[in-house]
Order: C-alpha cells, then structure tokens, then sequence
C-alpha cells in the first residue's frame, strides 16, 4: 500500500477500498495488540511496572491505586503520573482491540487519568507557591477574607469526558476573584492572584505536559483561552464575563458549550465552581432561535477544511483524515453542537457535552429523524474507534489513515472486519453519510440564497448602502410589494443593520419576489410579511432563521396569506416560526402527555443548573404554550383540522398547562404541608365544553378537601400563586386570563372553597344557594385536574343538580329571561346576522340545550355526558325530545355557525354576515327554538 493510494478525502477512501488486493480473511491472531509500536515500547520500557496498574478496565479508583503503588516504588509524582499514562493506554490497547471493549470504556479511562493529573497538578503547585508567596485571598459579601479559587476548564472531548487515548487537552485557567496573596511565613513575597494563578499554571505544565525521559502526562493547549495565545495564561472570572459581553466570538460558543470545571477536585465537590456556570450558559445558550450561528458555524468548518487542505498539499495521505476530512468525527460534533446551540436557550433538556447523550436528545426535541440519529451514532462510534486505532500504532496525536498494507490490516482486524476492503468500504459508508447529514444541515455556500427562478444569487461586491441593496430588486416585485419595500430604503431600521442582517434582508426578498413570480404564494401574503417582518429587523436571528429555512419562509407566507390574526400572533410570539420547520407540524396531533413530559424534562433540566427559578419556569410554560397554540394554527390554516378538532386540542392544551402550573407552584408554596394538594379545578364554560378558541379565556373554580387547620389559608395562596402564573405578563407573553365568577357566590365569594360548601351551594342545602344560571353552567362542567376520588364525587354532584327534578314551565321562564338579557347586552343592528346573538345563532342553540339537560336528564341519561351541543342535539332528536329531523338540523347549523366564526376571528372580521347567506342555518336554529321555548317566550 502506498500513500498515492490515499488521495481525496471520502472519495480518497472509496478509491482506496477499490484498489486493495484481495487479501485473506483476517483472524483473531490478526488483531493482537503487540502490533502496536507504541505497545512494544511500553512493554520493554516498563515490564516490572505493568504490574502495578490493577486488572481490569482502568477507572478512578484503579488509577490512583497504580499511581500510589509508583509513588511506593520511589518514582516523584510527576514522573509516577507519566509512567502511570503509559500503563494505562496499554492496558487500553488490549481491553479495546483484543477483547472489543466498548468506546465509553476508553475514553472514560483517558478522562479520568486527565481529571487525577489535574487534580494532583493542583494540589502540588498550591503547596508549593502557598510556601513562597502565601494563599490568593479576596475579601467576600461578609467582609471575611477567604481564599481565592482557581478553576481549570477542560474544553472540548476532555469537557465532556470524550477524550482520545493520544489527545492534547484543552484548558482555560479562570479564577473566581482579583486580590493578594497572604504572604511567606515571614509575611513577605505578596503578589496579586494574577501573578500568583500565572505561576500555577506554569506549574501544571511542568507536572503534566512538559516532556521528560518518560514521556508527558498529556500535551497542553491554552488556544482557546480569551484573546488566544496573546491572553494571560489565567483570567479571573470578572474578566472573563466582560470578554464573553464585549469580544466573545461565534466559534468561541461552540468551544465552551462542552466546557466542565475539571480540578481541583475539592473545588468541584463543593460546589464552588458553579459560578462559572451562570457566567457560560447566557454565552453559550441564547434566550431566543439563535440561527445567526449557521454563518459562524459555516465559515469555521471553512477554515478548518483550508487548514487541512494546506497540510494535504505536501503529503497526499494527510487528506484521508477520520477527524478533519470530509464526512469525518468534527462533521459529527458540529451537526450536533449547531442543533445545540441554536435552540438550547429555549430548550435546556438539550444542554449536554457528549455528542452521543445529545444525539437521542436532538432526536427527543424533534430535531432530528430517528434514523439520522442512531446513523450518525454509528458513524460515530466507528470513526472514534478508528481514530483510537490509528492513535495506538504510535501514541501520535494524529486522525489520518495509515499506509502501511499491514497497519491497514490489523485497523481492518481489530474492528472485526474480514478483511482490509471491507473495513474501508464500511469506513466509506460511515463517512458519506456523515458528510451528507451535515450538508443538509449547514448547506453550501448557496444555502439560504432565494431558491426561486427569478433570483441571480449575484451577491458578489455587497452595495454600500440599504438604498442600493434594496433598489436592486425593486424591478423584479410586484406593483404593491415594490412599494412597501421601497420604503425600507430610508427606514431608520434597516439603516441601522448590519450589512450581513442587510443581506439577509435582500436575499429574503429576492426569494419573496420570486415566489410571487411563480405564483407559490400571495401578494397578500408578502404584504403582511413585510408589516410583520418590520418591527422585527433589530433581531437578527429571525432574518438568519428565515435566509436558513427556505421551507420556513415559504410556509409563513402561506400562513399570512391565509388569514390576518396569524400575523398578529406572529408578532407577539415571533420565535414560534421555528415550528415551521418540523416535518410533523401537519401530520401530528397535540399530545398532552408528550407535551407534560418534555416541559418536565427542560424543568429538570433547569434545575440541573440551577436556573429553574419563578421567571425562568414563567417563561418556559409560556414558550411551549404559544409554540402549541401555533402548531394548532398552522394545521387549522392549512385544513388539516376541523373547527372542533382545533377546539378539542386547545382544550386539552389548556388542560396540561393547568396541570403542569398547579404541580410547579405547589412545589414552591412555602406554606405547603403535603406533598400533593388535596384540591380541584373545575371548568366550565368553553374551557369545560372543550370548545376553547385561539386567545379564549378560562372559567375555572378552585375547591379543596383538606382537614388541615390551616387549609382554607394555604389553598388560597395557592391558588393566587397559580393565577399570578397564569396571568402575569413577562418578556413572553402571557398564559390565560382567567374568570372565577362562576365561583359560590360569584365575586363575592371565596377564591377557593371546600367541596363540602361547594356540594351544598350548588344541591339547594341551606340558605346560600346557586340560581338557575348556575345550573346552566353546571350543564357544561367538567372536571380539569385533581385526585381521582374527588373527580368521582364531583361527577356525583353535578349528576345530582342536572337530574334534580324540575318544573318545566319555570325552568323555561327562567331561561328564556336570562336569554332576554344576553341578547339585550349584545344588541345586533341593522340587517346583518350575528352568528353568536341574534335569533338564530348560537347562543338559541346553547340555551335550547342546557334547558333540555336539566329538564329531561333525570329521565334521559344519555344527555347527562358533557359531550357538545352537537352531540347533545342528536340524542335528544333520539330519545324524542325533538321533532324527527329537527335535532340533526340544528346541530348542522351550529357546525356552519361555528366555522363562520372562527373563520372571522381568525381574518379579525366581524361575527356579523348578510343573513342571506346563513338563512337556512338561521332557519333551522329558529325551529329549534320555538319547538322547545317558543310558547314561554311568547307569555
């Protein structure tokens, strides 16, 4: 095999697999690991001393029993830890390709041999520079003067405990606070912290990367640190906040989203270097859909493949890299850290260091197909093994494939292939699609252009200025969109944007015009996406998302053309264009459990690092609310669901919210005495007909049974804890508002009542009791959330109040006065029809029914299921109640009504029609009426 062989990147490969001679088939012998140079050196160097590191996989307590047992044998520390290195990746040669150990085995091993050199790096240099200059000390919040703490950041496969068996580690020195040092024993020698952190710092190189005789523990880069190489070698933590605000670069967001304080040890343990966490997480993980990262993600792998190409050029081989060429290991990672980045600031169940826990977290998120994942794992794990392989022929930090025929045979042996071609075709296989998965993510340099025949991409020599830009593609919009945008060119915002956002801009309207050229989309819809679009300009991010997201772009536009509210919406909750994206967003239905689960699961994760406090959960019950709310509009837009399906969703949607704020605030009720509040929410109204609409508010009652002293007190701020959640607007929005007058007593009454008073105002029992328009409402009740014994008994106590035995004369009377007062607080001029409130609507339709119920259910079961208007006017047509005809007639009314409505609400038009156009609907709504309450109406 020769290195010509080994040209190209994925295409070198095949090349390769294609050219091999046939060899014979490998055999266990073949995968021995005396073949490895590196093994060979290990074995003679060091026979006596293999024998100190334990049997068996190395893991902490192993290793530091081998370190223990070469510090007994006379070795210094320093030279222990580098012996002990070779002993351990020795060991790791054989467990992995002798007896097919797992690649979690290795790279545990190899992280944890990191985390104890650091840790003793540490302890020896505090010892050491505590004698000559004194403890770094800082006065804290108390006026106590306290140790100052250094903390050493492992960055990168070291951060997120993934390191390779030859790997360099990459670490940031940052230390908590600026001040001095205590002083020798005789009180001199005081330095600053900075001075004295510098120090430590060159003496964990000395015990860990210098080489001596024995090798080094691991090679040590400091290149990430702030300002790079021209950066001191230690940061304090106020500093380092200050560079993240003012200089912290794209790239730089990639490196520390896998960072982890990695010594000391003690430091760790107690908790301390926690404030490193609140300083790299707001850097890291933006509050909104950060898409602007694509660019920066794009021009970094750029200049990563020019690097390697540079290190090509003079030796072909290089070209065949598992880590940097094509379809390699970094291809991996930036898929998986671009998804991570992007939305882990809404989303921090996404917010892990190893690629493999964030694949089926990505996949989870619905960010990922489940094939791409477990594919791309694959891919993964074989490239890491491999890379291990290459790594262990000579304890080289190096990725690229060796020339060797019989190095390739035993890479080929020890990954259990039968011979050296089908170990590079399957290496070709992993590879391509790697390369492929990531370029559907990022795309080529044209991703995100205008995707429309009518664009040129001719975005060479950027314009000057927005006036240009923009005049540009005038010619090529319609008459009424050429003219919104022509506006632009003087528009204070899009003056004021940068000139890549600019482009954004252009480029979104290039594809916009373009769209309208072939008729995809609306002039309409373009319109309103310009009037959407324009308060938005300052965040950039939904420009990138839109340039990024062609298929975002195109299916808002269908949704603005579609109807007018959905603007409006956008608006407040610009981030839920995201959705778009998602390739179930039409074929899915809401699933409250899914939807309970995944808010746990960011709650937790949360809590995890300590963000999950009031605003933070206000504002994650808010994001995934709207998000819902628009998944449910953009299916209800594109007719994928019936009117009483979306009302079915939103309802069960209001559900889980209930459910989800009710367990997050008793949690954090400070005067709770149980672990689960021994209460209920009843609905009523739209929320307990499941009829709710977009923006519908919530007729709720809260009760309790609860023997506690002190009940009445605690449910009650429960209870206003759970409306202020509900109702408080935050920098998200708002939830729900909510309206307690169906409550005993209406307003009048308590916030939260017990059961028992609840259960005797509405059955009659004593002087304090409910009027019949409270009957009505109990008609349309149901139980939201609380203990399974009190849903039973409240199903009792409404069956007892709908089945309670009733003069119809009265009843009706009654009903027909309360009707009168709607009506006259809803007053319909002229000659339009109100589908809602004049004769003929939809409330003739609702009294009609609650009537029935509650005269007739005591005789009539099957009216008593809060089953809907429509589904109630059928049985009663069954069971006699209703002329033949009459009962499916009014339902269909109701049905044509009801979409009426939620067509204008949805176009912000009025309720109010030609009632030509509803005369039939009217018509049998009207016979409806006068059938069931037509003569007490007329006395």
């Amino acid at each position: 095999m020769t290195a010509s062989h080994l040209t190209g990147s994925t295409t070198g490969v095949s090349a390769l697999s294609s050219n091999v001679n046939t060899l014979p088939g490998l055999t266990l012998a073949d995968r021995r690991a005396e073949h490895s140079r590196f093994v060979q050196r290990v074995r003679r160097r060091y026979p006596d001393e293999l024998a100190c590191l334990p049997e068996g996989a190395p893991e902490r307590a192993t290793m530091q029993a081998g370190l223990a047992t070469l510090v007994q044998r006379g070795l210094p520390l320093p030279a222990a830890l580098r012996v002990l290195r070779q002993l351990v990746l020795e060991r790791l040669v054989v467990l992995d390709c002798e007896q097919g150990a797992s690649l979690a085995v290795v790279t545990r091993a190899v992280t944890e041999l990191a985390e104890i050199a650091l840790d003793v790096a540490c302890e020896l240099a505090f010892h050491e520079l505590d004698d000559l200059y004194g403890a770094p000390q800082h006065t804290d919040a108390q006026g106590q003067t306290v140790r100052a703490q250094l903390w050493v950041v492992g960055m990168g496969k070291l951060g997120a405990r993934e390191l390779n068996v030859s790997s360099d580690i990459d670490l940031i020195y940052v230390y908590d606070h600026d001040g001095e040092t205590a002083g020798n024993a005789q009180g001199r020698n005081r330095i600053s912290n900075h001075e004295y952190f510098g120090k430590v710092v060159k003496h964990i190189y000395n015990t860990v990367g210098e080489t001596t005789e024995h090798g080094n523990v691991f090679r040590v880069d400091l290149a990430l640190r702030p300002n790079g190489n021209s950066g001191p070698s230690a940061v304090s933590l106020g500093a380092l906040e200050e560079y993240f605000l003012v200089q912290g670069r794209e790239w730089e967001r990639f490196a520390w989203l896998k960072s982890r304080v990695i010594a000391p040890t003690a430091c760790v343990a107690a908790g301390g270097a926690n404030a490193l966490r609140g300083s790299v997480l707001p850097f890291v993980f933006r509050r909104y859909l950060d898409y602007g990262v694509f660019e920066a993600l794009r021009t970094l792998h750029r200049q990563i493949r020019e690097h390697a190409s540079k290190r090509a050029a003079g030796n072909p081989g290089r070209a065949n890299d598992v880590k940097l060429s094509r379809g390699g290991i970094r291809e991996v990672e930036f898929t998986v850290q671009l998804l991570q980045v992007v939305r882990g600031g809404q989303f921090p169940e996404l917010r892990t260091r190893p690629t493999l826990d964030a694949l089926p977290r990505l996949c989870r998120a619905g960010l990922m197909p489940q094939a791409s994942a477990d594919a791309l794992a694959e891919a993964y794990r074989f490239l890491r093994r491999v890379e291990h392989r290459i790594q262990y022929l000579d304890d080289q930090q190096t990725h690229v494939m060796p020339t060797r025929d019989d190095d390739l045979a035993w890479l080929a042996a020890t990954m259990g292939c039968a011979n050296v071609c089908e170990f590079l075709h399957t290496l070709d296989a992993h590879r391509e699609l790697v390369a492929q998965e990531f370029d559907t993510l990022l795309g080529g340099p044209t991703n995100g252009g205008c995707n429309g025949k009518g664009c040129n991409g001719k975005n060479g020599g950027a314009p000057r200025t927005a006036a240009d830009d923009l005049q540009s593609v005038l010619a090529q919009l319609p008459l009424a969109f050429a003219a919104k945008v022509s506006q632009w060119r003087e528009h204070p915002r899009v003056l004021a944007l940068k000139e890549d956002s600019r482009l954004r801009l252009v480029r979104l309207v290039q594809r916009t015009g373009a769209w309208l050229k072939e008729g995809r989309v609306s002039e309409e819809a373009a319109l309103r996406m310009a009037d959407w679009i324009e308060p938005l300009l300052r965040r950039d991010s939904y420009l990138a998302l839109l340039q990024e997201r062609p298929s975002v772009h195109e299916r808002l536009l269908r949704l603005l053309g579609a109807a007018k509210w959905p603007a409006r919406y956008l608006l407040q909750h610009p981030g839920v264009i995201d959705e778009l994206a998602s390739q179930q967003l039409l074929t899915d239905r809401f699933d409250a459990a899914q939807f309970e689960a995944e808010l746990e699961s960011r709650r937790a994760a949360l809590h995890s690092t300590g963000e999950d406090d009031e605003e933070a959960l206000l504002n994650l019950l808010r994001r995934a609310h709207h998000a819902e709310v628009f998944r449910t509009l953009a299916r209800d837009l594109e007719k994928v669901l019936t009117v009483e399906q979306v009302a079915d969703d939103l309802s069960a949607l209001a559900d889980s919210v209930l459910r989800l704020t009710a367990r997050w605030c008793w949690a954090r009720l400070k005067n709770r005495h149980r672990d689960e509040p021994a209460f209920a929410i009843i609905g009523y109204g739209k929320l307990g007909g499941k009829e709710l609409g977009y923006g519908s508010d919530l007729d709720i009652v809260f009760v309790y049974e609860d023997e506690h002293e002190n009940a009445g007190e605690i449910y009650a701020a429960f209870v206003r804890k759970m409306i202020n959640w509900l109702t408080v607007k935050t920098g998200e929005g708002d939830l729900f508002e909510i309206d307690t007058a169906l409550r005993p007593n209406g307003n009048s009454g308590l916030l939260v009542t017990s059961f028992q008073a609840y259960t005797n105002y509405q059955q009659q029992r004593g002087s304090n009791t409910a009027w019949t328009w409270e009957h009505q409402a109990m008609t349309r009740a149901r139980f939201v959330l609380g203990g399974v014994a009190l849903a039973g008994r409240f199903d009792a106590v409404r069956e007892d109040v709908i089945t309670a035995l009733r003069d119809g004369d009265s009843l009706a009377r009654e009903i027909v006065a309360m009707r009168a007062k709607v009506r006259q607080a809803h007053p319909v001029r002229g000659t339009m029809f109100d589908v809602k409130h004049s004769p003929g609507g939809m409330v003739d339709v609702e009294f009609v029914m609650q009537y029935l119920v509650l005269l007739h259910s005591r005789t009539h079961p099957e009216l008593r299921a809060n089953t809907g208007n429509i589904n109630l006017l059928r049985r009663a047509e069954a069971a006699g109640l209703l002329a033949p005809g009459m009962g499916e007639a009014a339902a269909q009314a109701y049905r044509e009504l009801r979409q009426i409505q939620h067509r204008a609400r949805l176009d912000e038009a009025p309720t109010q029609v030609d009632a030509a156009s509803v005369q039939a609907s009217a018509a049998a709504v009207r016979a409806l009426w006068q059938h069931v309450l037509g003569q007490a109406a007329s006395n």
